[in-house]
């Protein structure tokens, strides 16, 4: 992919970084997540709607040409970047956003799931401050690896990156769209998206920016309770990953701290209670699904009858008894993690199993 701008030549090192990272580590997908990714990158390099499909021989020729050129860099370290003639480590995001001040542009680093490395570069839309942090609302990428995260936290500095999560609301909303879920049918009907109970599509098109636009606060407080609580941290999540990467482990581990984060006093649901938002409500229940639906079955049956009730106080007492429960599972996972390091993983597997699994009534994975 050609690249523009400014920094044509530091962007060209980020892409490639980025293009390293998927050739490292494209193998923790599932076949079907991994054609979904592809799909989705293969969108943006030719600058795709989310509701324009690709010719099926187009985008296979381009896949076997990705995979091809992956295979070719696949062991090359990360690119160095040149900072004003200075060589800069690509995971020094505070320097390499020093360079981009002057422009539009803000850099992010980090993890994704299964400790794949994330980069990217992209336009700056908005700034806020949100809780006392710092959230950058960020639109047209210059750069962007596969995996793409629409929404995380580094270092106290909340990214929302748009172009991925107009993607995902279309891909979503797609897959659900005849779904039995009262609160996903309920949050489409708010946004006025149904016609004769079905999903409009090209009503949908012509509102997905402004849908984004009216429901980041979903993602932006998801982000603020996952740095303000302190329970089970990424550190410890980082440990658990580490060395149990793409398994149930890491799995029950996330699910855990997003619910953890959801229901912080200060996080999602919290704000959600306090304004009233009763459409970014019904889309969050709608949204939730395998174990953080198991974990959260409070806010499951209060939100239905909410739909008819209004009654704020339900789903804030839901709130906190989803919170207290799970709060007892992440002081586990926390004791879990201060033993990686020290016991076998044998040992540590068996904490897993017994204080974790079982408990939730998920099953044990085999040896």
């Amino acid at each position: 992919m050609t690249v523009a701008g400014p920094s044509s030549s530091i962007v060209g090192d980020i892409q490639h970084n980025c293009n390293i990272s998927d050739a490292r580590d494209s193998g923790i997908y599932t076949m079907c997540t991994m054609v979904l990714k592809l799909r989705n990158l293969y969108k943006w390099e030719n600058g795709l709607e989310p509701w324009r499909e690709p010719e099926p021989a187009d985008l296979l020729d381009w896949i076997e040409a990705k995979e091809n050129y992956w295979a070719t860099i696949a062991d090359e370290p990360f690119c160095q970047l040149d900072i004003n003639g200075r060589t800069c480590s690509p995971d020094d995001s505070l320097a390499i956003n020093e360079y981009f001040s002057a422009t539009q542009l803000v850099y992010g680093a980090g993890y994704g799931r299964s400790m794949k490395a994330v980069f990217f570069l992209a336009e700056r839309v908005e700034q806020r401050t949100v809780a006392g942090l710092q959230v950058f609302i960020l639109g047209k990428e210059k750069a962007r690896e596969m995996a793409s995260p629409f929404a995380m936290a580094q270092e106290g500095v909340i990214f929302i990156r748009k172009e991925a999560l107009r993607t995902f609301l279309w891909d979503y909303i797609q897959e659900l769209r005849s779904s039995c879920r009262s609160s996903f049918r309920y949050a489409l009907k708010l946004h006025g998206l149904l016609q004769d109970g079905r999903l409009s599509q090209q009503k949908f098109k012509d509102n997905l920016d402004n849908i984004v636009n009216a429901e980041l606060d979903l993602f932006i407080y998801h982000e603020v309770g996952e740095v303000l609580q302190k329970t089970f941290d990424s550190s410890a999540l980082q440990k658990i990953i580490g060395r149990f990467p793409g398994s149930v482990y890491e799995l029950v581990s996330r699910s855990i701290k997003d619910i953890l984060a959801d229901t912080h006093p200060g996080g999602l649901l919290s704000h959600l209670i306090s304004e009233k938002r009763e459409t970014s409500l019904s889309f969050y229940v709608g949204f939730l699904d395998g174990l953080r639906k198991q974990l959260f079955p409070e806010i499951v049956a209060v939100q239905q009858k909410f739909q008819d009730d209004h009654d704020w106080q339900a789903i804030e007492n839901a709130r906190i008894s989803c919170r207290e429960n799970t709060l007892r599972y992440a002081e586990r996972l926390k004791t879990i993690s201060e033993n990686i390091g020290h016991a076998s993983d044998d040992q540590v597997r068996e904490l897993f199993n017994r204080q974790i699994l079982q408990p939730l009534g998920l099953a044990i994975p085999q040896s």
